[in-house]
């Protein structure tokens, strides 16, 4: 039996120990200043467009900018009357399957990589990386050849088979490093009880490591709709997307600010959306392979 100790009769209790303060140094008010610049310096030219995308051509294109000049919504009447709808779908079908697509051969990948290791699996995980040394451009030529040769100049799926490769090594990196925090004893215990590798994915590996696969998929969303250099190369009116329809705002007569404005305020829209909707998801994610 457990018996419980009490103060001597005709003693105080003493009093409940409080909790220590923890003081901040200089550095700590520093960095915190330092973060505060630097969020706003990201954030400001955001702000300035949207701001922008509300005034009139004349004081938008003011110097220095008129910030008393009445707001208006023109811009955006004039982007939306322009038919922006077919660059829109197209943008959402290459980054949606492509992010798809990314993501579910990153995750076999990354378990080939992380949880049942290949021989020299660091040595895979550097060739994957070295794909992205190569400068874009350099590889424009060829792939427009070869799209020309097979027919799939202006076709959305030729969008979808670029974004794909692009973003699977870095999705790959990003999953290799979410997979190896999955403990192995929940891998083996799965194994004992009888399940196959699709059981495991799914009912084991999927549920942990979903933060890390939000994070992998929205950083490949964002990637796959705001590319433009092979899209503004390899498609035209069919396949066309978002990005590229904003450059066709960008006119050598008249003033376009405004309306440029608009338009890339509206086509951020599905990526702002995308990032608030995961954020939770995006801070653990990228904070699940930060710590060993």
């Amino acid at each position: 039996m457990t018996q419980t100790l009490s103060a001597p009769a005709g003693t105080a209790a003493p009093p409940p120990a409080r909790p220590r303060k923890t003081r901040r140094g200089p550095g700590g008010a520093v960095l915190g200043v330092v973060a505060w610049i630097v969020g706003i310096a990201f954030f400001f030219p955001v702000a300035w467009m949207v701001f922008t995308s509300l005034h009139s051509e004349q004081a938008a294109a003011t110097n220095p900018p008129d910030v008393t000049a009445p707001l208006t919504v023109d811009g955006y009447r004039e982007f939306f009357a322009t038919n922006p709808w077919p660059y829109l779908i197209n943008s959402a079908t290459a980054s949606i399957v492509s992010t798809a697509l990314v993501v579910v051969l990153a995750m076999f990948a990354g378990y080939a990589l992380a949880i049942r290791p290949v021989r020299k699996w660091s040595d895979v995980l550097f060739f994957f990386l070295t794909t992205k040394m190569l400068p874009a451009v350099a590889g424009l030529l060829p792939v427009y050849l070869i799209a020309q040769h097979i027919g799939l100049l202006d076709n959305i799926w030729l969008m979808v088979i670029l974004y794909t490769a692009m973003n699977l090594p870095i999705a790959v990196w990003m999953m290799h490093s979410f997979l190896a925090e999955v403990p192995v004893a929940i891998l083996e215990a799965a194994a004992l009880d009888g399940a196959r590798l699709p059981t495991v994915m799914r009912r084991v590996i999927l549920p942990i490591a979903s933060p890390g696969i939000a994070a992998t998929a929205l950083i490949c969303f964002i990637f796959a709709w705001n590319e433009m250099l092979f899209a503004r190369v390899l498609t035209g009116v069919v396949a066309g997307t978002a990005p590229v329809f904003l450059t066709s705002f960008v006119t050598t007569q008249g003033l376009f600010l405004a309306k440029v404005c608009a338009a890339a305020t509206a086509i951020s829209i599905p990526v702002l959306v995308a990032g608030f909707a995961a954020q939770n998801k995006l801070v653990q994610g990228l904070s699940l392979g930060a710590v060993k």
